[in-house]
């Protein structure tokens, strides 16, 4: 089988952005965008997706930092699994953080849409502006052409919302982008192809 990784650069007037991922990887990361938080959440999606994930940010804005890191890591996604063949494509995570419970399904068929319902109490998590949290989310399923429905289930915590959404996150796109030993080779559609 292909290894299946991707490298995206992005340089706009804007940001200056490279993402590197390995969707076999272990888990693996080196993130810096100049935002503490992003790079948190960023590292659950790694860690608990078991991606290898490298990534680089920079941009005086940090609304077009994260929307800039989501096209790329949405694009390398893309990339890096092909015609899909063999995926088990569709999964979803329900995960805890203590009081937070988030959950996240993802279709990794070509079509992209996103729902996600999650509030926050306030406008910034940490050196994050919240609703930031919600555009990368747009953003990345857009780009990696997937579905994408999030939602936090319940909470108090910010921080902890957050952080089981991304975990979430990773936790699906980890169980979609498996190969499906039955399916080997195999296109997992009816219509025999997956647009990238």
């Amino acid at each position: 089988m292909p290894e299946r990784k991707a490298t995206v650069t992005r340089e706009t007037a804007e940001t200056n952005v490279r993402a590197e991922l390995n969707v076999d990887g272990s888990g693996q990361f080196k993130i810096t965008t100049g935002i503490r938080m992003f790079d948190h959440l960023l590292a659950q999606l790694a860690q608990h997706g078991v991606f290898d994930i490298k990534l680089s940010a920079t941009g005086a804005d940090q609304h077009h930092v994260v929307e800039d890191v989501a096209i790329a890591l949405g694009k390398a996604l893309n990339q890096a699994i092909g015609e899909k063949r063999g995926i088990t494509r569709m999964a979803h995570a329900i995960v805890p953080m203590d009081e937070a419970l988030a959950a996240v399904a993802v279709d990794v068929g070509g079509r992209t849409y996103n729902v996600t319902e999650a509030s926050f109490s306030e406008a910034n998590i940490g050196d994050l502006d919240a609703d930031l949290i919600r555009h990368f989310l747009v953003s990345f399923a857009s780009e990696a052409r997937i579905n994408l429905h999030a939602k936090v289930l319940t909470g108090i915590n910010d921080h902890h919302k957050a952080e089981a959404l991304f975990k979430a996150l990773g936790r699906a796109l980890d169980s979609a982008t498996r190969i499906d030993e039955r399916i080997l080779g195999r296109v997992p559609s009816t219509k025999e192809i997956i647009e990238s």
